[in-house]
């Protein structure tokens, strides 16, 4: 038994809209692919029933569910976006309903993923007929290529849907013309609210239709559900970073995302954009998602409050100020807000209906809230006001109780002076005292308690003690509604003579923030209000509950979106205030606007402008252009999370120029390095490498850590890292294990203790004729003069490694003048430069290595010896420059020693005029020379020419743009010179004096190591002196002790002090050498940059 038509036709329909709205490609190739599935399994004829067509397509749909759900859980979330063509939303609930029961299947099951999987690869339809067209997307033209090259792939065609509509009927597939005998084709006839009573009507004619189900929408795409509840942090950066790649593999650019050199900025292009008006704001805002343009403005004389856009700023403001009210509130309410977002806020900017919908809505939550605030706030001032009452009827009631007898103490204070202020006992106005002839008044309120010294003083200085005051402390704190804060109030009565007095006395209160109440003398009647005080206070206590829960579920509901909308709102102020720089063209009603951008990216760049015109419907496409300006560009280094702490040291000193040589390249080495020099120990480095290893590790979790500290140590995670690796490599090299050495090789000196040594006399170890072979030996650990040895081994490192980096650093000056094609800087810097520090420093680096390399204890077979003692190495740089040519013997290395040190001195002293006259006279020859051909300095206002000559105006001349704000300055040779001379004192005096600053290594390296055995004699070696349970006792105590300091001071100060050390070495005496650093770094306009900034 075969289908009829009707039931192809319904089929095909349920088929034909199951499309959704989501950000990944992956989805739609999926849906398409079980689309053309489905066509097959409708033409099998070995199907004989339609319930078994319908439980397979059953099965199927809950298989490509399962895909989704498991494969794209953020992407689901965006059900409010999900789009079934004309069939609508009712369409979408029996869908999705139909594919939540998916969630349990098995994997492994007949008809789980993997059979589906396996499925997609054997489809063989001739003809595939898929939904068209596409929801809105921004990989939409790729998507399409994509799912068109997979059917091609698998044997079949693409044929969009409506394409098949218009064809005639002898050129359909059988498909089709099933779907069109039924009149359900897509874009038919039929109307669409015909359509669907069709489809509706064919539902309910069959019980056991899977995609049959009630209207209400599926629990699981409510937002309080567990399954879409689960909070995904977003991440703008990255968010950013896949936005780039679509764009890039949608151009097909591969290029455009390998990694950079890192030993220059990035090359930047100008470009200028003609951007319709039409889709300026979505254009504006895509640009943003991408991250990649620094825009100009081109209005700097322009008012902020007279620009274009100012009116949709101010509305932006107006909706991030409701949202700062909302994030305060739900802040004080103590209710968690999400920070995960749907993907339908991060794929398109919404629409001018969307946001007036959000503004709507949060202007109607800003009222509701404040109503409630209002409400919740006077009847908290009530409740609060009545329970003051309650206590002050009590008091008052002890009060007037106990005045009958205390007539006479009550007498005395009125009347005398002398008599005390206050009194314990508790007395009131009362019959009896009226019966004494006293006519007594009295005032009663509460005052908060950190005041009654105060106001007992006022009112004793002012009434002169005419008066009797009883007081009681409230033993509850009161909410002061206004801050939301609890006071400790008092209660107090004051009885005193006259109107007047009983004025003054209650202008004194109220003036010090006291409530004043009113008390019956009465008793009946005191009681009667306090039973009325007590039936309110429980009626307020009930209508207060319900006002807070009625507030707390406000903003419940406000919490679940206010990270999407805080997102929009941010989104949306920063794109106008970016329209805001752009000029607009009246006459092509376009704006114009200019920027730096990589350029690398044009071609990234322009994908995303055909994407938004493409998405956006229009006939006017944006166009770019490239300009030529002679505006130095931004600096812009592309880092990754390794490279970024590094480069965010160079930074820090100063921003490189444009393409000039990165420091950051060379301190990803150099910085642990020197920083493990002096900060050299096995075990501390290993306690630093772990909490490397712990934070890198780790570093998805800890991102989320909101602390300015911890984000510089997180941020500097990877220096760590590498800082403990070298730690541990010089640790090593000086054989130091927390101060401790370890035999890792035989040593090469031997001690030859004679018998009934009695540990006084000093023992001279003998060389075994064995080299060690890495490091210090460890057999002058605990020697007379291992202090001695290791400090002339570090300071002679020290030096050593000192002229190396320094040299290195006059090397990159070859690089830069190399790059900007300047010869002079070649010729007048670097070479005069590297001849001056090599003849000087180089030279004593090579005394000391081969001081090294000499025996100076060598002896003949007669035992008489081979050399001089040692020379020393100041003695030799002192008379080098005082009497050139001429060595003592005491101080002679080598033959020909003297002649060899008074040319290197001769080299030198060349070099100094050398640097201080040829660059000067040169630049003065070639301006003089330029000045006699007739060329001039350019205008100030000169103009930059559009590469793109294609691009003309309507006159037909090529595209320029004016550039006045830079031009170049005016030579001048006293300027040059004075500028040179300070360079060449400069130069030759850090030489000497960088050289000396390099000597910090030995010190902190020596400094460490004595802390570091200090700390371990005074705890642990102190601890090994005792035995038995006491000796326990002291060495766990001692051991906590000592690991507590070592982390502390060793790893924690030391530490810091080592890292400003080697900072310092990097800062000044290596970047000062070749590096600039004035340059201006590279701020495009990014949504990722303005989402991460705090408010």
């Amino acid at each position: 038994m075969k289908l009829n038509d009707d039931e192809l036709a319904k089929i095909r329909m349920q088929i034909s809209f199951l499309h959704v709205t989501l950000i990944r490609d992956a989805f739609f190739t999926l849906a398409c692919a079980w689309y053309g599935e489905q066509l097959n399994i409708c033409r099998d004829t070995s199907y004989q029933t339609k319930a078994e067509v319908d439980t397979r397509i059953s099965i199927k749909a809950n298989i490509l569910y399962h895909i989704i759900a498991k494969g794209f859980q953020n992407s689901i979330q965006c059900y409010d976006r999900c789009s079934l063509g004309i069939v609508g939303s009712t369409m979408t609930t029996h869908v999705l309903q139909t594919f939540k029961a998916c969630l349990e299947f098995p994997h492994d099951a007949p008809y789980g993923p993997s059979f589906m999987q396996t499925s997609l690869k054997s489809i063989t339809c001739t003809k595939r007929a898929l939904p068209h067209p596409f929801p809105a997307h921004p990989l939409k033209p790729f998507i399409i290529q994509r799912i068109a090259r997979f059917f091609r792939s698998s044997g079949g065609e693409y044929l969009p849907l409506d394409s098949l509509q218009r064809t005639s009927s002898s050129s359909q597939t059988p498909i089709d013309a099933h779907a069109t005998s039924s009149s359900a084709a897509v874009g038919g006839s039929t109307p669409p609210g015909a359509l669907t009573s069709r489809l509706r009507a064919a539902n309910s004619n069959n019980d056991n239709n899977p995609f049959t189900s009630s209207s209400d929408p599926p629990e699981f795409l409510n937002a309080t559900s567990s399954s879409s509840n689960r909070e995904t942090r977003f991440d703008p950066f990255q968010h950013q970073q896949d936005i780039r790649n679509q764009h890039r593999r949608a151009n097909g650019d591969r290029n455009a995302t390998s990694e950079p050199t890192f030993f220059r900025s990035e090359e930047m292009s100008l470009i200028q954009l003609y951007i319709p008006a039409e889709v300026a704001q979505p254009t504006v805002s895509e640009l943003g998602e991408l991250g990649m343009i620094q825009f100009r403005d081109l209005n700097p004389d322009v008012n902020a409050f007279q620009r274009s856009f100012v009116n949709e700023i101010r509305r932006f403001d107006e909706m991030e100020r409701q949202l700062r009210f909302f994030t305060l509130q739900i802040g004080k309410a103590g209710i968690h807000i999400r920070g995960s977002l749907p993907s339908s806020y991060m794929t398109h900017p919404p629409s001018r209906q969307e946001l007036d919908d959000i503004e709507a809505r949060l202007c109607e939550h800003e009222n509701r809230l404040v109503q409630l605030n209002s409400s919740h706030e006077a009847i908290q001032r009530r409740y609060w006001e009545l329970v003051e009452l309650r206590h002050v009827l009590r008091e008052a009631t002890y009060f007037l109780e106990e005045a009958a007898s205390h007539q006479e103490e009550i007498r005395r204070s009125l009347d005398e002076p002398d008599a005390r202020l206050l009194d314990d006992l508790e007395t009131g106005p009362s019959q009896e005292a009226q019966g004494m002839g006293l006519t007594l008044g009295n005032v009663t309120g509460v005052i908060p308690r950190s005041k009654m010294q105060i106001f007992e003083r006022v009112l004793w200085r002012t009434l002169r003690g005419n008066l009797y005051m009883n007081t009681a402390e409230i033993d509850e704190a009161v909410v002061d509604p206004s801050k939301d804060t609890a006071v400790e109030k008092s209660v107090f009565m004051i009885y005193a003579h006259g109107r007047e007095i009983l004025a003054k006395i209650k202008k004194i209160a109220e003036s010090l923030g006291s409530t004043l109440y009113t008390v019956d003398t009465s008793a009946d009647r005191r009681q009667e209000a306090l039973q009325d005080v007590s039936r309110h206070i429980e009626e307020f206590d009930s209508v207060l509950h319900n006002t807070a829960q009625t507030r707390h579920q406000e903003l419940l509901r406000i919490s679940g979106n206010l990270t999407a909308w805080m997102t929009i709102v941010k989104k949306e102020k920063a794109t106008y205030h970016t329209m805001n720089q752009f000029n607009y063209d009246g006459h092509r009603r376009c704006l114009i606007a200019e920027g730096w951008c990589p350029t690398n990216e044009i071609n990234t760049i322009q994908t995303a402008l055909r994407t938004v015109t493409e998405r956006s419907g229009s006939t006017v496409p944006s166009i770019l252009h490239e300009l030529r300006s002679h505006r130095e560009p931004p600096t812009f280094h592309k880092t990754n999370k390794f490279t970024a702490g590094f480069q965010a040291i160079v930074d820090a000193y100063g921003m490189a120029r444009y393409r000039e040589v990165n420091p950051g390249l060379f301190t990803t080495i150099s910085f642990p390095f020197l920083f493990a020099v002096m900060f050299g120990d096995v075990g501390h480095g290993i306690l630093v490498l772990i909490l490397g290893i712990y934070l890198v590790l780790n570093e998805r979790k800890l991102a989320s850590v909101d602390s300015e500290m911890f984000g510089m140590v997180y941020g500097g995670r990877y220096i760590i890292l590498l800082m403990g690796a070298f730690s541990i490599f010089t640790g090593m090299m000086y054989n130091d294990i927390f101060s401790r050495a370890l035999p890792f090789f035989q040593s090469g000196w031997k001690f030859n203790v004679p018998e009934g040594y009695d540990g006084k006399t000093v023992l001279v170890a003998e060389p075994t004729g064995y080299t060690y072979p890495f490091g210090i030996d460890y057999a002058w650990h605990g020697t007379e003069n291992y202090l001695l040895f290791t400090n002339s081994y570090k300071m002679k490192m020290s030096v050593i490694l000192g002229v190396i980096h320094m040299s290195f650093g006059i090397c990159m000056v070859y690089f830069n003048a190399k790059f900007y094609r300047k010869p002079i800087d070649i010729i007048g810097g670097f070479i005069p430069q590297l001849l001056f520090m090599q003849c000087l420093f180089g030279y004593l680096v090579i005394m000391i290595i081969y001081k090294w390399t000499v025996n100076w204890f060598e002896t003949d077979a007669a035992g008489n010896s081979l050399h001089n003692s040692p020379p020393s190495l100041l003695n030799t740089m002192i008379y080098m420059f005082l009497s050139p040519g001429s060595v003592n013997d005491g101080d002679k290395l080598y033959s020909g020693q003297g002649f060899i040190q008074g040319l290197l001195v001769l080299i030198a002293f060349i070099c100094i005029p050398w640097m201080l006259f040829l660059k000067p006279y040169y630049l003065k020859h070639e301006h003089n020379k330029a000045r006699v051909m007739g060329y001039h300095q350019p205008s100030e206002n000169h103009v930059r020419i559009s590469t793109d000559s294609n691009h003309t105006d309507e006159a037909g001349g090529a595209v320029v743009a004016e550039d006045s704000e830079e031009h170049e300055e005016e030579f001048e040779f006293s300027e040059e010179l004075i500028h040179q001379v300070i360079h060449t004192i400069d130069f030759c005096l850090g030489c000497i004096s960088n050289t000396a600053s390099y000597l910090r290594l030995w010190a902190l390296s020596l400094a460490h190591a004595q802390l570091s055995e200090v700390l371990w004699t005074m705890t642990l070696g102190m601890a090994w002196g005792f035995t038995g349970p006491v000796g326990v006792f002291m060495t766990i105590v001692m051991f906590a002790l000592w690991f507590s300091l070592t982390i502390f001071i060793l790893c924690g100060m030391e530490g810091l002090s080592a890292f400003l050390h080697a900072l310092r070495l990097h800062w000044v005496e290596f970047n000062n050498k070749f590096y600039m650093g004035t340059g201006y770094g590279f701020e495009p306009f990014s949504f990722a940059t303005v989402l991460s900034e705090k408010d």
